[in-house]
C-alpha cells in the first residue's frame, strides 16, 4: 500500500498503520534521517491514547509507554547500536513475543533477529511531503 501525505496528513497515514495492529504487533519503521520516522510513531502513540511523552529512544535504546487502552507499547532506535549482540543483552525477543506493539526505527541494525511475521513502513520524502509504503511480512 502506498500513501502521499503531508504533515497535517499524518493523522490518516497513522489510522491506516494501526488498523493493521491486531494482527500485527511488531512494526518496523525505515527511512534515511529526517524521514520523519519518530514523528509518525508519536503521532501513532498519541492516536493510540498513550499517556507518557513519545520521544526517540537514541540513547536508551527502548521507551516503554502506557495507553489509556491498557496496550503496552515498546518504542526501540536502534541507530546507535554497535552489534545484534547489544539486542539481545537488551532481552530483544522477551519484548517481540510479548503480544504487545513493538515500533522499531533502524530495523536493518536487526535484521536477521526481526520476526518473520511484522509491518514494513518504510518512508520517503516526497516533495512537500512523505511517501509511505506499507508491506505486510509473513
Amino acid at each position: 500500500m502506498r500513501i502521499l501525505a503531508t504533515e497535517s496528513e499524518l493523522g490518516k497515514v497513522s489510522k491506516t498503520i494501526i488498523d493493521f495492529i491486531k494482527e500485527y504487533q511488531i512494526i518496523a519503521f525505515r527511512g534515511d534521517l529526517g524521514a520523519g520516522k519518530t514523528t509518525l510513531i508519536k503521532n501513532m502513540c498519541n492516536l493510540l491514547g498513550v499517556i507518557d511523552n513519545v520521544s526517540s529512544p537514541t540513547f536508551s535504546i527502548v521507551n516503554e509507554y502506557e495507553s489509556g487502552e491498557e496496550l503496552k507499547v515498546f518504542h526501540f532506535d536502534f541507530y546507535r547500536l554497535e552489534s545484534e549482540e547489544e539486542a539481545f543483552d537488551l532481552g530483544i525477543e522477551d519484548y517481540f513475543y510479548s503480544g504487545n506493539l513493538c515500533l522499531i526505527e533502524w530495523p536493518s541494525k536487526i535484521e536477521s533477529l526481526l520476526p518473520e511475521k511484522r509491518l514494513e513502513i518504510h518512508i520517503s520524502i516526497a516533495g512537500e511531503g512523505r511517501e509511505f509504503i506499507i508491506n505486510k511480512m509473513n
